[in-house]
């Protein structure tokens, strides 16, 4: 079973639907998939050192253990967290395929990931195995 790594920002509701709809997509598609909203590290106190560290090991062997990357992004607003999980599976080597959600793109997001999806519908369509190349072609930046 291919393995998913899904980064994605889950700070309001709408990042929160979105990601609950890609998290099932991936699922019924059989993929197995890390989403760090659902591996959250529940002990210590979220913001003190300890917690800190533990989360972002933790989110840092779900890249490592994975065969892609799936980033949903909000354009240039997009958390930082989560463009920074982009750029290390970049360096990893993993492929990253990238769902844009907002009206423009950071051209560091764009170019550094393997393909660039405008919709949900269309990672639901997206064949993991053919890896297909998609270039953005909307407002960037």
């Amino acid at each position: 079973m291919k393995r998913i790594y899904l980064a994605s920002p889950f700070f309001n509701d709408t990042e929160i639907e979105n990601l609950s709809k890609a998290e099932k997509l991936l699922r019924d598609r059989g993929f197995y998939v890390f989403s760090p909203r659902e591996h959250e590290v529940r002990e210590g106190n979220v913001g003190d050192p300890a917690w800190s560290l533990a989360t972002f090991t933790n989110d840092i062997r779900g890249i490592d253990a994975c065969d892609y990357v799936v980033a949903l992004y909000y354009g240039n607003y997009s958390d930082s967290g989560t463009s920074w999980e982009i750029g290390y599976a970049f360096a990893s080597h993993k492929p990253v395929i990238v769902v844009h959600f907002g009206d423009s793109s950071n051209l560091m997001i764009h170019e550094g990931c393997h393909s660039n999806l405008m919709s949900l519908e269309e990672l639901g369509e997206y064949d993991f195995e053919e890896l297909e190349r998609n270039r953005y072609s909307g407002k960037m930046f």
